[in-house]
């Protein structure tokens, strides 16, 4: 259970600051003129759609994770672990061939600032987090308060990196090279799958 707590944790962390979640909204908003508390507003209203569809197909699985504990006895402690373990891989060979997580790609043309707005929440909506669902996976294994906590921290921990994220952005405090860092974090993203997965074999 710690394993699987600190390694969700670790993902919400990497998830908070990739630049693909927030970016995209950043540079809408100031292409659009809005200023730094309209952009916070619609970068928190769309982070929270990111977040609950991203946790509405974690509950899903965590009903299955929760059928399979029953009826198959090696899933929590053999099964649950290889699945991450080879999710772990998949991501480090995405990284390899340079493909990125999920892209919000949004077309904004001469619209009405609604149509803008609307248009940002619904494809982050539609991009839901994959990486990060296995743990609900597993997490339904384990109890459902630990799912609802694992909800909550995620939840949490992506839509308040977002805004932290978007307002030093914003003032221009942190200049980074974010294209690298949103390659990077496909390894970073696989690596922490396969400790994981490992880790948890041993200890669950």
């Amino acid at each position: 259970m710690i394993s699987v707590f600190i390694g969700s944790l670790a993902l919400s962390l990497l998830h908070a600051v990739i630049p693909n979640h927030w970016l995209p909204l950043l540079a809408i908003g100031r292409k659009e003129g809005w200023g730094l508390g309209e952009v916070l507003r619609v970068t928190f209203v769309a982070g929270l759609a990111h977040a609950f569809s991203t946790v509405l197909i974690g509950v899903l699985l965590s009903l299955i994770g929760h059928e399979l504990a029953v009826h198959i006895d090696d899933f929590t402690h053999i099964i649950g672990p290889a699945i991450l373990v080879l999710l772990g891989l998949y991501f480090v060979q995405q990284h390899y061939r340079h493909h990125h997580f999920h892209l919000h790609k949004t077309s904004i043309g001469k619209k009405s600032k609604a149509a803008v707005v609307a248009a940002l929440i619904i494809a982050m909506f539609l991009s839901p987090c994959m990486e990060i669902e296995a743990y609900f996976l597993l997490a339904g294994t384990k109890g459902w308060y630990f799912l609802a906590a694992i909800a909550l921290m995620y939840t949490i921990i992506t839509v308040t990196g977002m805004l932290i994220w978007v307002r030093i952005a914003y003032k221009g405090v942190l200049k980074l090279n974010w294209h690298q860092w949103e390659h990077n974090a496909g390894i970073i993203t696989g690596v922490v799958l396969i400790v994981t997965g490992i880790v948890s074999f041993f200890i669950s």
